[in-house]
């Protein structure tokens, strides 16, 4: 992706547009936008039929923490069953569908990134490129966590719950892996919120100092994303929750102290060469 052309006196002013960009038209950029999506889609394509070719070992791995909290109890009997003649058929869609996008979602961001690098200036760069990074390693923390302890804590609760009212538990396939997606994606995305926090500091939306005054509230607000994430009311799973968003949110408040910090050194500089 380019910007029109732009003169060398521009740059002699100081002006922050690239120099890696080279003149482009409309049509063209378009062109590189389709190029862009059409590599996101064959990615997305060949991950998914890579999870179709290797179904059954994908599956074995999903079903690790049912088998964990199954191979916990030796009079526990606990099968997956289907109770619609295509809910296998969909379960296989559903695996393949979601499981491509999570698997892509790394070489998407990339082709995203060379579609935007050459428009962005040095400095905006510098913020972007730790900003996807810290992104993508945020979501995959939190997808991990809710998948070894989320999900088995989550069944658990379940388990017990039913034992105390004696009933037969007959879990379906889609029952299952929905509440693995909804936990896996949703605490990767709840773990996302303390780099909104940082982005936000940063372009001077909210300060740090509010951010310390009210944090009482912002506990109240962890344990309603907690709370809205896990499927379950139990308040041993919320807090299991909240407790990783708590000390993400500290850090957060951390991060943000220094981009402020940084903030100021900078407008002092720019106040002297003033």
């Amino acid at each position: 992706m380019s910007a029109p052309y732009s003169s060398d006196d521009d740059y002699a002013e100081g002006d922050e547009v690239s120099l890696r960009e080279k003149p482009m038209g409309f049509l063209e950029h378009l062109d590189e936008l389709r190029g862009t999506l059409v590599k996101c889609a064959i990615t997305f394509v060949v991950f998914a039929v890579a999870i179709g070719v290797f179904m059954k070992k994908f599956n074995d791995v999903l079903l690790w923490p049912l088998n964990t909290v199954r191979g916990e109890s030796d009079n526990l009997v606990l099968d997956l069953g289907t109770n619609a003649p295509m809910e296998g058929f969909s379960v296989i869609i559903q695996m393949c569908t979601m499981g491509g996008l999570m698997l892509a979602a790394p070489f998407m961001l990339f082709f995203v990134g060379q579609f935007v690098a050459p428009a962005l200036s040095e400095k905006e760069l510098k913020a972007v490129l730790p900003t996807c990074g810290a992104a993508m390693l945020l979501f995959v923390l939190g997808a991990s966590f809710g998948f070894f302890l989320l999900v088995p804590s989550t069944l658990r609760v379940a388990i017990e719950i039913n034992d105390m009212f004696g009933f037969v538990m007959r879990w379906t396939p889609a029952s299952y892996y929905s509440l693995l997606i909804w936990l896996v994606f949703g605490v990767g995305a709840a773990f996302e919120f303390p780099l909104l926090i940082v982005l936000a500091v940063y372009i001077g939306v909210l300060k740090v100092d509010t951010l310390r005054k009210y944090r009482r509230h912002a506990v109240v607000v962890i344990f309603i994303i907690a709370a809205l994430v896990t499927p379950t009311p139990d308040p041993f799973t919320q807090t299991l929750m909240a407790a990783p968003l708590y000390v993400l949110f500290e850090l957060a408040v951390l991060a943000g102290a220094r981009v402020e910090k940084r903030r100021r050194a900078a407008d002092a500089v720019a106040d002297v060469e003033a």
